[in-house]
């Protein structure tokens, strides 16, 4: 079967596996006390650490191929009343947390929206408060997604100050007509400006976000903006499959199906781009992120220790990640917590000194079980079966058996080389919710 023919067959609605359970299959929302309680029994553990995340929603422009929670506005007065509401529902778990003062924090990320949406003031004004009060590993990770548009040198320098050492850029495409049709026009002088500030200022790690798959994207201009960013050698590459979801982002139908690469062609541009940053050093890391030698994410693939949650690909695994902001979503070992999606509504809930819990899910042991196969897959392509599984897991991937995207060795399940393109597939077989119930309407994007 040719790599053409492959891909039509698989190439059908899957989870992307940042959590399992996948969102969709969240049930029993846990209550405040059992979400604090989950929290406190991670924190028990004498070793255990943490890791923060902060949404900030807002963007002054609507960028059509974006799945992010956002708030379209111009109104920069509105930056100082969200810190606030941080700041609320951070103490908040201050009250019922006393481990989050004395265990170290090992990671912060702030995302978006667009973060640096803020002045550089009103982060310093967001976070310092929040750094005061806790305390902060020697090797703490501080990463912040900004769009080169609205992101400046004295952004960067406020960050520097604050110990931010890692600065994502949101790039997607650099070709002008792809950038049109997706609304944001982004000159390649920016990205790079941006880019070697940032290195002159000594952030050490300088991620770009592209996406394969947008509309109008074709076998040249990906080349051309991979090549544009190899010239400027970021130390992380996120290489995104573009997600069409319009049923749940309207504005992905400013432009049509017939304008997205799909199946054979639109995978063939993941393989062109991999092709291209391989041959100049970096490495394919999971998924879909690529790295140089000298990255953290690099040498935690290398040392086994790469791990994947809501974020995506990151070097370390922490036993809580908590998630502050409108729509954060949080994560212990037995539960997971997103805040309200609406903002009014977040921002009524906070003002009513409550934990602002919009739906969430509490694992039980099949929930556990999977997570850990699924999490090793993703991340090591490879998970060991239990013995009941080993029969009904070669059933459900016969067909990737049969083409040899999957094998298995004993009880364990690999995926070779030649199966990573359908590791999502793969995944499917340990998403024992998604078997049991599959979904009636669509809901995943496409696996390939």
């Amino acid at each position: 079967m040719t790599q053409k023919d492959l891909f039509k067959k698989y190439d059908v609605p899957a989870p992307r596996y940042t959590s399992y359970p996948t969102v969709p299959y969240w049930e029993t929302t846990p209550t405040t006390i059992e979400w604090i309680e989950s929290l406190n029994s991670a924190f028990e553990k004498p070793t255990a650490s943490w890791a923060m995340y902060l949404h900030l929603p807002f963007c002054e422009t609507l960028c059509t191929f974006c799945g992010c929670n956002t708030t379209i506005t111009k109104d920069h007065k509105r930056e100082s009343g969200y810190s606030s509401l941080i700041h609320r529902e951070f103490s908040y778990y201050m009250e019922k947390l006393p481990q989050l003062r004395k265990r170290p924090l090992e990671e912060m990320h702030l995302g978006g929206g667009t973060p640096t949406f803020f002045s550089p003031d009103n982060l310093k004004m967001l976070l310092a408060p929040i750094l005061d009060q806790i305390k902060v590993s020697d090797k703490i990770e501080r990463s912040i997604e900004v769009d080169p548009r609205r992101t400046t040198v004295e952004h960067l320098k406020a960050l520097r100050e604050l110990g931010f050492n890692r600065v994502s850029m949101g790039v997607q495409d650099f070709d002008p007509e792809v950038q049109r049709l997706v609304n944001r026009i982004q000159p390649y002088e920016i990205t790079a400006n941006l880019t070697r500030a940032s290195r002159d200022l000594g952030f050490n790690s300088v991620n770009y976000d592209l996406i394969y798959g947008l509309p109008k994207q074709t076998e040249e201009s990906i080349v051309a903006t991979v090549n544009k960013t190899v010239e400027l050698r970021p130390d992380r590459i996120a290489l995104y499959s573009y997600a069409h979801v319009p049923w749940i982002k309207p504005a992905q139908r400013l432009f049509t199906e017939e304008d997205l690469p799909a199946g054979a062609e639109k995978r063939k541009l993941y393989e062109l781009s991999r092709s291209i940053l391989t041959a100049v050093g970096y490495i394919e890391i999971g998924m879909d992120h690529f790295a140089l030698p000298s990255d953290t994410l690099y040498i935690a693939d290398k040392n086994k220790g790469l791990h994947r949650n809501f974020m995506g690909y990151t070097s370390r695994r922490t036993d809580v990640l908590l998630g502050l902001g409108v729509s954060a979503i949080s994560e212990a070992p037995s539960c997971f917590h997103q805040n309200e999606k609406v903002l009014t509504v977040y921002e009524r809930r906070v003002e009513g000194r409550e934990i602002p819990t919009a739906r969430g899910h509490r694992l039980n042991a099949d929930d556990m079980a999977a997570r850990e196969q699924i999490l090793s897959l993703m991340t090591k392509f490879e998970t060991v079966l239990e013995e009941s599984q080993v029969q009904d897991v070669k059933e459900f991937l016969r067909p990737l058996f049969e083409d040899g995207l999957v094998l298995l060795k004993g009880n364990t399940l690999l995926v070779p080389q030649e199966g990573r393109p359908f590791l999502r597939n793969a995944c499917m077989a340990l998403d024992r919710r998604l078997r049991k119930n599959a979904p009636q309407t669509k809901i995943f994007s496409q696996a390939l």
